[in-house]
């Protein structure tokens, strides 16, 4: 029977085959046509701006791509209906037109639309609906964030292309930027992303500067200027390629087109400059872009002459196709072989359960296929025109993709390739090499201005300036150690000295180029009044007032927010200071004092131990350890206390007992001396102890304490828990010594650079004591904010700090005084820890000799043991009897 069937099917195909090969080609289409009238049509929705350059490109790309997919799988069982709806260049245009597919077509799947603020509703329409979005030109990081599973990115978002940008500001050393963005979904999706990822990696962000789509020319140039007085030279430009265009015109009309400018434009501007008209293209000369890599290949070739010899010359595609083409004729051809592996079967929308109120939205239907044709696009992998095509989390794998580095000329070429970028590789002169950020695997490149020379060594040190730096240093009442400006009466010269000052100039001499500055001198008092603080100082800097500020400024959380801070130059935190005590024993029972108690007790205990094991030792060979029973334990313990003090007419004869007191007066000689030495430091060296050790006695017995005039440190003792009743403040470190030689406070709180130079100077009188109460960040010199020479004078204050250089000036700055003692710190009395190992020693020779003895004494009696050990056993057994 198998075999009939095998046969019978032989005979049908065979001359179906013969026919097909044998026809000519003209007769052939016959039967392609037949099947393809008998493939199912499946309606897909396809929403564009047609009076947009990318969508009308867009639309044309898709058209090709089913033409050529069904034309080499003309079997298939399904065809792709496109129906296609205009957005009107407007977010209601693309939720209309949306919803009027998903209404009345039931389209299994919606291409488009264009932007991503039309994207965002219409996306929430899909996910309703359970309809795929597939956009090719939607890029926001955003829209990855909406709730749903139905939409599909066939494009790389904005997030890919931040480590080209980054890797490229790095080759070329820039260490500050601004962010000039479109002020709408497009705009803000990628911005922290890329503030993040400069930051990251110590790039900073000057300013995000934001430019509404619909603004006007006069407000543009408003903002170019603004960014313009803030002498940065490096900008960031994401935004359309509409209202890029309108902004390079402007900036080259207002010079900040020329030399010594860096402009880098993100993809989405660089993959449309064939787009952009020639006259815009000439104020862009200079520009450097990233956009995507697509590889050269013989098909993407025949495509790109084919889509010219058909579409171009037509209204708005009178230029060359750009890699959005690529990404729609990629999408359309996924979603085609999507269709076809989920099957013509279940396309009809589930009716909703409608009331007499319903609205449009809930009157769509829900597709039974969307599921599972968001798995089929999820499975899809294919070589496109733009790559490999492949779906990770419904976007678009960038795993492999490679990003281009363009540079625009301005005239005829428009822009030239300069270099290529990977995850794997950085920056490389061709597609392969190893990894590198170097600017050197660049190709030449022209900047603003028509310049090869980079940028970044146009700018001078001084912010652009030629004069020399500004450098602001404060005027204050009574002396300081820190900055102190003085005015010679018979020259009228003006000094200014002090730690800082001294720091600020030895870091300038190790920058490795030349620098010059002038000081600027600010009273903080004029007639008597107070005109301002440290943070008066640094608004200065913010303002543009002064290039830097050079004094005690204490590193803040609030003030890193709008100035640049070197690294600090002194130790941070707060610190307790108090008086000394002299703690000299002048008592009848200070010779206690150097040993402790547990130490008194054994001792004697030894001293009564060892009497113990020379009278066992001796008493029966040595006669001057025999007689009365008193008269032998005075001689033992007589022995014992005088073994080192006198000599004795008492005689040892056993060589065990001499091997006992030899180690005993090894113990001995060693106690003594630590104790003469102990009791002679506390009669003869003076004791300095501090007079309180923890700032909660000084809470618990309601003391007083001191803290400086204006300083944050009143409310750090707020949060120790101290009283207001509690706290007294004082102007300067001279009224300090003045409260404690008054004694008005027992204690005082500052910051560790000022008390440093308070307690060099009354070493003998005053001390740091406890814990360090970690709050600022030290003392720094504050630059604008993303100033390169904040940078450069950290390193060198880091240098100083490695080489030593900083504690020669620490102690120019602060000599310390001749007649301060040795020793700050009460000597303590010994303890038993310390000598437990010498007790220990002569515990286990004395036991040691006493195993001995009785050894020997036993096996010198061994006869009358033997005797008594017989005797007892005979008197037992007679008993037995």
């Amino acid at each position: 029977m198998v075999s009939k069937m095998r046969a019978m099917r032989f005979t049908l195909v065979f001359p179906l085959f013969f026919l097909l090969v044998c026809l000519p080609p003209s007769d052939r289409c016959w039967f392609s046509a037949a099947a393809e009238s008998a493939a199912v049509p499946v309606n897909v929705g396809v929403v564009l701006d047609m009076d947009d350059a990318v969508g009308e490109m867009g639309l044309s790309c898709i058209s090709m791509a089913l033409s050529d997919f069904y034309s080499s799988h003309s079997h298939y069982k399904t065809r792709l209906q496109l129906n296609i709806r205009d957005s009107k260049d407007s977010v209601v245009g693309a939720a209309a037109a949306s919803l009027d597919l998903l209404k009345n077509v039931q389209v299994q799947a919606i291409i488009g639309p264009v932007t991503s603020m039309q994207s965002t509703f219409v996306i929430n329409l899909g996910n309703e609906a359970h309809v795929p979005i597939i956009s090719f030109s939607a890029t926001s990081p955003s829209l990855s964030s909406i709730p749903g599973d139905y939409f599909i990115r066939a494009t790389l978002d904005d997030t890919a292309q931040l480590g080209a940008v980054v890797d490229l500001i790095r080759a070329f050393q820039w260490s500050q930027v601004v962010i000039i963005s479109m002020d709408n979904e497009y705009g803000k999706g990628v911005i922290l992303a890329m503030t993040n990822a400069l930051e990251e990696k110590t790039i900073h962000v000057l300013l995000q500067s934001r430019i509404h789509p619909l603004a006007r020319d006069q407000q543009i140039v408003s903002e170019l200027k603004r960014l313009k007085e803030m002498k940065n030279r490096v900008f960031i430009v994401h935004m359309f390629p509409d209202l890029a265009s309108r902004l390079f015109v402007k900036a080259e009309e207002i010079g900040m087109m020329s030399e010594g400018y860096v402009w880098i434009i993100t993809d989405g501007i660089a993959n449309s400059l064939n787009l952009i008209d020639q006259r815009v293209i000439n104020s862009m000369q200079g520009v450097l872009g990233v956009r995507p890599h697509v590889p050269s290949i013989k098909r993407l070739e025949d495509f790109i002459s084919r889509w010219k010899q058909n579409y171009r010359g037509e209204k708005f595609v009178d230029s060359d196709i750009n890699i959005f083409g690529f990404w729609a004729y990629d999408a359309a051809t996924a979603l085609a072989m999507a269709v076809e592996k989920v099957g013509p079967v279940d396309l009809a929308f589930q009716k909703p359960d409608l009331s007499l109120n319903s609205t449009d939205l809930e009157t769509i239907g829900i597709s039974q296929r969307g599921k599972d044709l968001c798995e089929a696009l999820s499975s899809v992998r294919f070589r496109g025109l733009s790559g490999d095509f492949h779906l990770v989390n419904g976007q678009l794998s960038n795993q492999s993709s490679a990003f281009e580095y363009v540079n625009v000329i301005g005239t005829g070429q428009r822009e030239r390739t300069i270099g290529f970028w990977t995850q794997e590789s950085g920056i490389t002169r061709k597609l392969e090499g190893n990894h590198s950020t170097s600017k050197a695997n660049f190709r030449a490149i022209i900047w603003p201005g028509d310049t090869v020379e980079d940028p970044q060594d146009l700018v001078p040190i001084n912010h652009g300036n030629a004069h020399a730096l500004r450098i602001a240093v404060p005027v204050k009442d009574g002396v300081s150690d820190f900055v102190m400006v003085a005015k010679d009466p018979n020259t009228n010269r003006i000094t200014r000295s002090g730690f800082s000052i001294m720091v600020f100039e030895a870091a300038m001499a190790e920058l490795p180029h030349k620098v010059s500055f002038n000081y600027v001198d600010v009273p903080f008092k004029t007639d008597g009044k107070s005109v301002g603080g440290m943070d008066a100082l640094l608004h200065g800097v913010v303002n543009g007032n002064y290039d830097a500020a050079v004094a005690d400024i204490t590193i803040t959380v609030n003030r890193s927010l709008y100035v640049e801070f070197t690294l600090p130059y002194t130790e941070s935190g707060i610190k307790m200071i108090v008086p000394f005590k002299d703690k000299k024993y002048k008592n009848a029972w200070v010779f206690l004092k150097p040993l402790t108690w547990d130490l008194w007790v054994a001792s004697v205990c030894f001293f009564v131990f060892i009497g113990f094991v020379i009278w066992i030792l001796e008493h029966q060979i040595n006669e001057d350890f025999n007689g009365p029973s008193l008269r032998q334990v005075g001689t033992s313990f007589w022995f014992s206390f005088s073994a080192m003090t006198i000599a004795h007419k008492e005689k040892l004869v056993s060589n065990l007992a001499r091997f006992v007191v030899m180690v005993w007066c090894l113990v001995v000689v060693i106690l003594i001396q630590s104790y003469t030495a102990s009791l002679t430091s506390m009669l003869t060296v003076q004791q300095l102890e501090p007079t309180v050790s923890n700032y909660r006695d000084l809470i618990l017995h309601n003391k007083t304490v001191g803290y400086p005039k204006g300083s944050f440190v009143k409310e750090r003792l707020k949060q120790m828990s101290f009283s207001d009743s509690q706290l007294l403040m004082y102007k300067s470190m001279e009224d300090l010594f003045t409260a404690f030689q008054n004694r008005s406070i027992d204690a005082a709180f500052d910051e560790i650079p000022y008390l440093n130079p308070f307690v060099e100077r009354h070493c003998s009188k005053y001390t740091m004591v406890g814990s360090t109460f970690k709050t600022a960040g030290g003392f720094g010199f504050a630059f604008p904010k993303g100033s390169r020479l904040a940078s450069d004078v950290s390193t060198a204050i880091m240098k100083l700090m490695e080489e030593g250089k900083m504690m020669k000036i620490e102690s120019a700055a602060w000599p310390k005084l001749k007649d301060c003692p040795d020793s700050m710190v009460s000597s303590s009395s010994l303890t038993f820890g310390s000598f437990w190992g010498l007790f220990t020693i002569v515990g286990v020779a004395s036991s040691f000799a006493l195993l001995i003895f009785v050894a020997m004494l036993m096996y010198e009696h061994r006869g009358r043991l033997l005797k008594l050990g017989n005797g007892s056993f005979v008197e037992e057994g007679e008993r037995a009897r």
